[in-house]
């Protein structure tokens, strides 16, 4: 199975580089794992609405470039479906079953994604009502998607 999670903005801290390179290296005798990162709209702090859509629209272009058309991509959204760690080991389990082998997890910026990447997407996944920042996220989203690959190997992993 193909892996991509395309995220907007580049990773800063190194707490959260090192993280996700764990989990990179821990998910590569399972799946190719693509982590692919667009550039993030320059913006200032207050905007008004019409200013933050462009941003997302902007910053859903660059991600939408990055997507392989025959992709079925997951769109991390707060109005998303809430799943368990089994849920998600069943969704890719499924999708896998199904020859839907490449899947593309999309983390939006902080304004969040554009309507165009939303309508890409054929689920919607929230992590809760909670904001997190996105770079925060991507790590988050890679340690479930190790678990459920454990889930679905049936093999251990730490609870």
């Amino acid at each position: 199975m193909h892996i991509q999670i395309a995220a907007v903005g580049k990773l800063k801290e190194k707490y959260l580089v090192l993280g996700i390179a764990e989990y990179a290296k821990r998910l590569g005798p399972y799946v190719k794992l693509t982590l692919t990162e667009v550039a993030d709209e320059r913006a200032p702090e207050t905007m008004s609405a019409a200013e933050e859509a462009q941003v997302r629209e902007r910053e859903g272009e660059r991600l939408l470039a990055q997507i392989k058309p025959d992709a079925h991509v997951v769109a991390l959204a707060l109005d998303g479906e809430l799943w368990s760690s089994e849920d998600l080991a069943g969704q890719l389990d499924s999708l896998a079953t199904y020859g839907r082998s490449h899947v593309a997890f999309v983390i939006g910026g902080s304004t969040g994604l554009a309507p165009a990447v939303l309508r890409r997407a054929q689920q919607r996944l929230s992590f809760g009502r909670m904001t997190l920042p996105h770079q925060l996220m991507r790590l988050v989203l890679l340690e479930q998607v190790y678990r459920a690959v454990k889930i679905n190997r049936g093999e251990p992993y730490h609870k």
